[in-house]
């Protein structure tokens, strides 16, 4: 049933979703750049290498955020031009529910990436590797367990507003609770995961500081740490900005101020998830490659080998540098 209002208390509504539009262009586009930007790395570091678990995870991170993009453009766009085009119940409940649970599964991939990537610098551990097991699998069944409850009895209704055809959720306030709450799992994995990391690397580059090998390797974890530190500050950012949303004074705003800030949480969101996210995998790769390509030219190698497991950190091929004499 579409609902049609002119009541003037709508229009700072209509000119914050104006402003978040723009906002919400940039961001899909920023994704679409950064493939692009990188497509020839990916190929040769990706879709040229053999084939493994790591692979999979790098495609699906990836490419979800290119067609993630697309419901928002579709919608965004729709309002910001004001197209004679109206957006039904239905077709809005499947963008809802496609914006709603994407983050779900993509924090699962990226998740399962950071496993792997503990579980290479940790030696490949089996008792790392069962721990990180649980507590992801934990994380993730509490995190799509109660996003399933928050949108339990969730609606979708169209309304001309002005003019402007929009297609908006109707939520129960304590549903709508929940999906702040949903935060809470992934926020311990992320943060046990990044502890992890720093305790190890910490500990390693103690430990190579007087080795004749300990410069490669130290670099190494060095690429490893620098990249997960630089997803780790956009999640916090990304959690900082959602506990915000908790406010009432900016979940129940309809200024054009409440809409920025909904606008601003949305691109650190994206470009936590689909840039910085498969950049977990390209990064090393790329490291990987340089290092092949540098003492493939040199002789009078001693080679060593960087324990980092099948699927770890190179795509199955174990990491081998060398230590020029």
């Amino acid at each position: 049933m579409t609902v049609v209002v002119n009541d003037p208390t709508w229009l700072p509504f209509i000119s914050g979703t104006h402003l978040s539009s723009y906002f919400v262009v940039v961001s899909s586009f920023g994704v679409v750049y950064d493939w692009a930007l990188k497509f020839e790395q990916e190929v040769e570091l990706v879709w040229m290498q053999r084939w493994s678990f790591m692979t999979v995870l790098y495609i699906c991170v990836r490419y979800i955020g290119i067609l993630y993009s697309a419901p928002y453009l579709t919608t965004r766009v729709n309002i910001l031009s004001c197209l004679p085009v109206t957006i039904t119940d239905a077709v809005g409940f499947i963008f809802y529910l496609i914006s709603t649970f994407t983050p779900v599964v993509v924090d699962a991939l990226l998740g399962a990436i950071m496993m792997i990537r503990i579980h290479a610098m940790y030696g490949r551990s089996k008792k790392m590797l069962v721990f990180l097991i649980v507590v992801l699998l934990a994380s993730t069944i509490a995190s799509s367990v109660i996003m399933v409850m928050a949108n339990i009895g969730v609606t979708a209704e169209e309304f001309v507003v002005f003019g402007y055809y929009i297609c908006l959720s109707v939520n129960d306030i304590a549903e709508l609770e929940l999906h702040y709450e949903n935060l809470t799992s992934t926020a311990i994995w992320e943060t046990l995961a990044f502890v992890l990391a720093v305790w190890i690397v910490i500990k390693h580059l103690r430990e190579l500081r007087e080795s004749p090998t300990g410069s490669t390797i130290g670099d190494c974890f060095a690429v490893l740490i620098r990249s997960h530190a630089f997803y780790f500050a956009a999640f916090a950012v990304v959690t900082c900005f959602t506990l915000g949303l908790e406010s009432i004074n900016i979940r129940d705003s309809t200024t054009v101020g409440s809409s920025l800030y909904s606008a601003v949480h949305q691109i650190a969101q994206v470009l936590q998830m689909f840039v910085l996210g498969p950049r977990l995998i390209l990064n090393i790769r790329e490291y990987h490659a340089k290092l092949v390509a540098r003492y493939d030219e040199r002789t009078g190698m001693t080679s060593i080998r960087f324990q980092a497991g099948d699927d770890a950190l190179t795509g199955g091929v174990a990491l081998t540098v060398g230590d020029v004499q």
